[in-house]
């Protein structure tokens, strides 16, 4: 750590506050304490310096190197139409089985969201032929039913929204798969 970071530095005070003291070195000349003072401030700055201009330099030796290996080459290869061909039957075999496996689910998912719509569809039913009875207990059970039927019917649309999204991934890995 040089002596520049370490410096002592308070406000509104010159680096050079101290008074007109002699300083005799071994050579016996005369040189004041502050002159000292900012001869080893000069060489700390120096020392910065230096290492500021090596850990760039480490930093970018390689450059003519790496924008070698960085340099793009584009590389044509002609392939047969066999290659081709065969390359095209090998990701149908290894697709084909998924497409069929999501195609199964949504079909699946689609008969229970159409059976929890008739058992829906029937309760509706029920409660409109139910003979409506004004008493305090009916009511909180109406309200109870209520409730849960709006929680069906949210439920409900979900599913069938959900079901949507996977015909729409089904036909869509249909479409890939043919072309």
């Amino acid at each position: 750590m040089s002596r520049l970071s370490r410096a002592n530095l308070k406000a509104r005070e010159s680096v050079f506050a101290s008074g007109p003291e002699i300083y005799r070195g071994d050579i016996q000349t005369i040189c004041p304490p502050n002159l000292a003072e900012c001869v080893a401030t000069m060489e700390d700055c120096c020392e910065e310096a230096y290492e500021a201009q090596l850990l760039l330099r480490n930093g970018t030796y390689d450059y003519p190197r790496m924008a070698n290996v960085l340099r793009n080459d584009r590389v044509f290869l002609l392939v047969g139409e066999s290659t081709v061909k065969k390359y095209k039957s090998d990701l149908i075999e290894e697709v084909e089985p998924a497409i069929h496996e999501l195609i199964d689910r949504a079909e699946q998912g689609l008969k229970s969201l159409q059976r929890k719509q008739a058992q829906l569809q029937a309760k509706v039913q029920v409660a409109k032929t139910a003979p409506s009875r004004p008493t305090s207990g009916t009511m909180a059970q109406q309200k109870l039913e209520q409730r849960r039927l709006h929680m069906l019917t949210k439920q409900r649309e979900q599913l069938e929204a959900e079901c949507a999204s996977l015909e729409a991934e089904v036909k869509a890995l249909e479409s890939k798969s043919r072309q």
